[in-house]
């Protein structure tokens, strides 16, 4: 199979999923290629969580496997070593080859619904695979929900080069922040730091927890997730290696300044 054929049968498939449960629904399939891997991450992003058959699971892999590698695998050895242990990196986090990457997560833990969406929830769960809302649900089952803001949970990372996904619920801020969100924010990058310690894990790669969509302002983010870092190094002798990952341009410049 190639993968333009890999796509085609996982889109068919998935159509047929969604009609039969729509039957008053009708989905054109398109001959583009790129409109066509637009339609699977949508079907994807927007069905719940389950298995689909066997031979099916396969292909999913196959495909997401090969793309990782056509977009591009980094590790850290290609990232500049800006402080002891910490590492600045622009650009999309589900190519980093890391123990774990961040996922800033939702309070539902179960992935962004919404199709195509650009937050990097929606990301990693379309390059993961499906497999990964599957272990979410399976996670979030006997879990006191909604999940609790600055708490870190992990996950396999299955089609992605990372190893493991670290979700993480950030604040969301309405008006100015307060300092219990300045509090949440930090608990966010601790909880994480810690959870990777405690399996041993050797790299985890930050996004920008609670911008954007959160709203969280940037620079004072930024502060915080750096801050955090560093003490949290100085007081556990941790040696883990730290990438805070960026993609928007504001952001590495901000990063860049205050890491000096």
């Amino acid at each position: 199979m190639t993968q333009q054929e890999r796509l085609s049968y996982l889109v068919k498939e998935l159509v047929e999923e969604y009609t039969e449960k729509y039957k008053d629904e009708h989905i054109e399939i398109p001959n583009d290629e790129a409109e066509r891997f637009t339609l699977f991450r949508a079907l994807c992003n927007i069905r719940a969580a389950g298995a689909m058959p066997i031979e099916w699971m396969k292909v999913q892999d196959e495909y997401l496997n090969i793309l990782a590698h056509e977009k591009g695998i980094v590790t850290i050895r290609a990232m500049e070593e800006r402080e002891p242990q910490i590492y600045l990196w622009q650009g999309d986090i589900t190519q980093l080859a890391v123990d774990a990457i961040v996922n800033a997560a939702n309070n539902q833990l179960l992935g962004c619904f919404a199709p195509n969406h650009k937050c990097i929830d929606n990301a990693i769960h379309t390059f993961a695979g499906i497999e990964l809302r599957m272990e979410c649900a399976r996670m979030t089952e006997y879990m006191e929900m909604p999940e609790k803001t600055g708490v870190a949970r992990k996950t396999y990372a299955y089609n992605l080069p990372a190893s493991h996904v670290i979700h993480t619920v950030g604040p969301i801020v309405y008006d100015t922040v307060t300092e219990l969100e300045k509090e949440q924010l930090a608990s966010c990058y601790r909880s994480c730091l810690e959870l990777a310690n405690a399996y041993s894990l050797k790299s985890i790669a930050f996004c920008c927890i609670s911008t954007g969509e959160f709203r969280f302002p940037n620079e004072l983010a930024a502060q915080i997730a750096i801050d955090t870092v560093r003490t949290y190094l100085k007081e556990t002798n941790s040696k883990i290696q730290v990438v805070f990952n960026v993609f928007k341009d504001i952001d590495y410049e901000i990063y860049n300044k205050l890491l000096g």
